[in-house]
């Protein structure tokens, strides 16, 4: 009897060591540190409670951003959204102009994701729930054909604000030869103006102290549009952004157009910072702050309401790693100090 108890209990201790050991062992394996730099997320995209993630990872930015608006910022716009998508192929940024109006109304009635808008921001809208950013600046200038007939004379001496005022506000000024101070020209001036609401026209007429309605000429709907009309006529004026009026890659003007300086200090002839015959050139006298402003002026990003989710990201990757883009393709990066301002209501 004795050598019977000493036998069960032998195997009631070898049983429970042999179980012990099957438990312990998946236990050893689960605790088993990942490798530095992995990160595993289990199928279907959720994460453990005990692996704190970003906010938004990299890794996990997917949609469709939708964007409508201005004409000034549609060429900026487009490069953001194409090198964004480059970084995160599962986004798509579908990018549409037809003037800040437009991207404005769009924005406020949840069309689209963000408007681009290139005037200031009216304060009934900021009541509707427009929320802009900044993100670059760039400028509106006055155009005419390139076989205008006081040509050479505007080059050369360049236009008085109170000359443009009495041309597209006014209309006390009607031929070519008033402009130049030659009255032997009677060429009658050809007006030209934008038809829909939009950043350029709005910039142009707080340039002249007035609003879009009191530009006078014929209506031209949409920034080429108004290019176009100009093109055509030998002596017509517009005003047109300048990412427009300038080709983008020789940053010359564009076939049949002149870009008509500002004659800033009013001293009858054009200064070496006041020349606007390149693009180059209009941008270094927006940055030396010899041309005007406006309509030297600000473009932002308007969301309904502060943006979220992968607009919030995007909004935030072109206010720091985008920026690289800005003076490549034509405009002019916003100071530091402003930049960071911006990241932070985005927070």
């Amino acid at each position: 009897m004795k050598g019977k108890i000493i036998a069960i209990t032998l195997i009631t201790i070898l049983i429970g060591a042999l179980v012990s050991g099957c438990v312990d062992k998946p236990k050893a394996e689960t605790q088993i540190a990942p490798s530095a730099g992995v990160t595993s997320t289990p199928a279907g995209g959720s994460t453990p409670a005990t692996a704190p993630q970003p906010a938004v990872s990299s890794q996990e930015l997917e949609g469709t951003i939708t964007l409508s608006g201005a004409f000034a910022l549609y060429p900026m716009a487009v490069r953001w959204g194409e090198e964004f998508q480059k970084l995160h192929p599962k986004v798509k940024v579908d990018v549409q102009a037809g003037g800040a109006g437009k991207g404005m109304t769009d924005t406020l009635n949840g069309f689209v994701d963000i408007g681009m808008i290139s005037r200031d921001i009216d304060k009934s809208e900021i009541e509707k729930g427009a929320y802009p950013i900044s993100v670059t600046k760039d400028a509106v200038v006055a155009t005419v054909n390139e076989k205008n007939p006081a040509l050479n004379d505007l080059i050369s001496k360049g236009v008085k604000r109170k000359t443009f005022v009495d041309i597209f506000i006014n209309g006390t000024v009607k031929t070519w030869g008033e402009v130049v101070g030659r009255p032997e020209i009677k060429d009658e001036i050809h007006v030209y103006t934008r038809s829909d609401a939009a950043g350029a026209p709005e910039i142009w007429a707080k340039y002249l102290g007035k609003k879009q309605e009191n530009l006078k000429g014929i209506g031209v709907p949409s920034d080429p549009g108004l290019l176009a009309a100009v093109q055509k006529d030998p002596l017509g004026i517009g005003y047109n952004n300048y990412n427009y009026a300038f080709d983008m890659n020789t940053g010359q003007p564009v076939s049949g157009i002149r870009v008509i300086p500002f004659d800033v200090n009013e001293n009858g002839i054009i200064d070496p910072d006041e020349d606007l015959s390149t693009k180059d050139r209009t941008i270094a006298s927006i940055k030396k702050g010899v041309f005007p402003s406006p309509p030297a002026r600000v473009e932002f990003f308007v969301t309904r309401g502060k943006p979220t989710g992968v607009t919030s990201e995007f909004i935030r990757w072109v206010l720091t790693d985008g920026q690289k883009f800005v003076d490549e393709v034509g405009y002019i990066q916003l100071s530091q100090e402003t930049l960071d301002g911006e990241l932070k209501r985005l927070e």
